[in-house]
């Protein structure tokens, strides 16, 4: 998302990260802080367990302050994910 969209951390107001209740190794904050996201406020939270929702899955939702439009904002979803929103999917 950062690579596609141009994404500063500078210009992120919150990010805001949800994971499935199968991946519980670490906070996916602890990541976006090894990235250099040390003053952008993060939280984590995880999904609701809905029967046969898609597993190993992190969803990031950026507060992002830009001049893009939304039609010209890339999301990116990778591997299975591509199934939750397949004309948003961009391939990285």
């Amino acid at each position: 998302m950062v690579r596609l969209n141009g994404v500063r951390p500078e210009d992120i107001g919150y990010a805001w990260f949800t994971v499935t209740s199968d991946l519980n190794a670490e906070f996916p904050a602890f990541a976006a802080r090894e990235l250099g996201w040390t003053e952008v406020p993060l939280m984590c939270g995880q999904e609701i367990p809905v029967p046969g929702a898609l597993t190993g899955c992190i969803r990031v939702l950026i507060d992002w302050n830009t001049a893009k439009s939304q039609h010209e904002v890339h999301h990116a979803f990778l591997h299975r994910a591509k199934e939750l929103r397949p004309a948003w999917a961009v391939e990285v």
